[in-house]
């Protein structure tokens, strides 16, 4: 097993770095994304910070095209290696210094620089110096034992997935969404009374004027939900505010419990954002021109 994986880290870490070198160079995000990012503080601009970004990526598509070329070579296990060393670095700045910014690392992941981001990039530091000593090829090890290389490529990519934050709402939303379709509120069943489930009332928020509002604002799926007096509460993870001024905060979005998308009219809804570390608002009533009710029922 251990040769399987010494000779097939060279095909993964070129799938990641292909992926995310692509991303960078290519996308059209990398310069809508740049400003957010720990670069652009560093270098104080947001067109070099794009620019090294798309520098990132040639470099990381020229070590990708070295993996699958050359994999017995240490010269690009070396050099990915290094560049996860480098991504550890850069991260740990960030994370000291801007907190609220995102890494880019995939110049599509608009998202503070979390435990995942220094887990992906550990990956690529192990990975690159397991790889610059290894003797195989991995063209050898699928031809070889095609059952345990799918079986790992599948298990390596569940990994990397799972720790890209940008993929998250093509798996992790949608598997949140099934679960409360299908068991609905942990302590109340998929109904009480006239309640609606939660899953059609973020389907019906998703959908409203509030949701619009507070999009630029949220950086997460659905992270909790309770009922409070006839009302349902829904909170997110989100930073509020722009770079010096940025804070990590929950959005709570509050709605009637009762109210579905076949309810008919706009649905009534509230949104509050809570300081995540002091648990004091930090802005109340974001929409002025959605409906309100007095005295909500707010996150406590």
């Amino acid at each position: 097993m251990l040769s399987l994986t010494t000779s097939l880290a060279p095909l993964v870490l070129a799938a990641l770095l292909g992926w995310t070198g692509a991303v960078k160079v290519f996308s059209r995000g990398t310069a809508q994304l740049a400003p957010k990012t720990v670069l652009a503080r560093m270098l104080r601009s947001s067109e070099r910070a794009a620019t090294v970004l798309r520098a990132t990526g040639a470099g990381e598509l020229l070590i990708a095209a070295g993996l699958l070329v050359v994999p017995a070579n240490p010269v690009p296990g070396a050099a990915v290696a290094a560049l996860g060393a480098g991504f550890l670095a850069y991260l740990g700045y960030g994370r000291a210094m801007a907190p609220e910014s995102s890494c880019g690392c995939s110049a599509s992941e608009d998202t503070r620089i979390t435990w995942r981001a220094f887990a992906r990039a550990a990956v690529v530091l192990i990975g690159g110096a397991t790889v610059a000593v290894a003797q195989g090829t991995w063209w050898s090890a699928v031809s070889e034992r095609p059952g345990g290389a799918l079986l790992f490529l599948a298990g390596a990519a569940a990994v990397l997935v799972a720790l890209s934050a940008d993929l998250d709402r093509w798996w992790l939303l949608p598997l949140r969404r099934t679960r409360l379709r299908v068991f609905g509120h942990p302590l109340l069943g998929t109904a009480a009374g006239n309640q609606v489930p939660v899953a059609a009332s973020v389907e019906l928020l998703e959908n409203s004027l509030a949701w619009q509002a507070a999009a630029p604002v949220v950086r997460s799926a659905l992270l909790d939900h309770w009922e409070d007096d006839g009302w349902r509460i829904l909170q997110y993870s989100g930073v509020y505010g722009d770079r010096e001024n940025a804070r990590p905060v929950a959005v709570v979005f509050a709605l009637d419990a009762t109210t579905g998308r076949d309810s008919g009219g706009d649905p009534i809804v509230r949104v509050s954002y809570v300081d995540a570390d002091s648990g004091e608002a930090v802005a109340v009533d974001e929409l002025n021109a959605v409906p309100s009710r007095r005295n909500l029922p707010m996150a406590g």
